[in-house]
């Protein structure tokens, strides 16, 4: 199982009585979520049971500061679905409170170097919505380059769809430049 631990964050596997707040932060509108039904509910308990491990191209963890669960975050390269060596980063805190402390900076540079080091990832990615520009300054910071906006990329529950950023780094950029 893997544990990583920084300054203020651990990311750690996910535990099974925390399923009712990540129900929470999936259903929340502000994150595209909808309402569960057995079907997604089986699907966050598989997700909670496989965390921890990269199991079939995906990794999730939970960011534990403070002594509690405050957000996951997670890799994923789908089999078929990227390239070898590559992985894409999703990161969620789930409240207003504990976001703008440099918990999710510290998860998102904690998992990098992670992906490089023990996983031999040649490229790390990320996308975040256009107007996001606390994770767009995070991605930057640790040396994440914008490489392109993906137009109505993201759909919206109005029905509508937003537009998203890319943005990666590769081993020799983390390299020289790490955190």
């Amino acid at each position: 199982m893997i544990e990583l631990r920084g300054e203020r964050v651990t990311l750690r596997p996910l535990r099974p009585d925390e399923f009712g707040l990540l129900r929470a932060a999936q259903d929340d509108p502000s994150y595209g979520g909808g309402s569960p039904d057995a079907a997604s509910d089986a699907r966050l308990r598989a997700r909670i049971e496989r965390s921890g491990e990269l199991v079939d191209g995906w990794l999730d963890l939970g960011i534990e500061a403070d002594g509690r669960l405050v957000g996951d975050v997670g890799a994923r390269r789908p089999v078929g679905g990227l390239p070898p060596g590559v992985f894409e980063l999703g990161i969620t805190v789930f409240a207003h409170p504990d976001r703008g402390r440099g918990l999710g900076g510290e998860a998102v540079a904690l998992l990098t170097a992670y992906l490089f080091s023990g996983l031999g990832a040649g490229r790390v990615q990320a996308t975040t919505a256009v107007g996001n520009g606390a994770m767009r300054a995070v991605l930057t910071r640790l040396g994440f380059r914008e490489e392109g906006v993906l137009r109505a990329f993201m759909p919206l529950g109005s029905g509508g769809r937003e537009d998203y950023v890319m943005y990666a780094v590769t081993r020799d950029d983390w390299q020289s430049s790490a955190p």
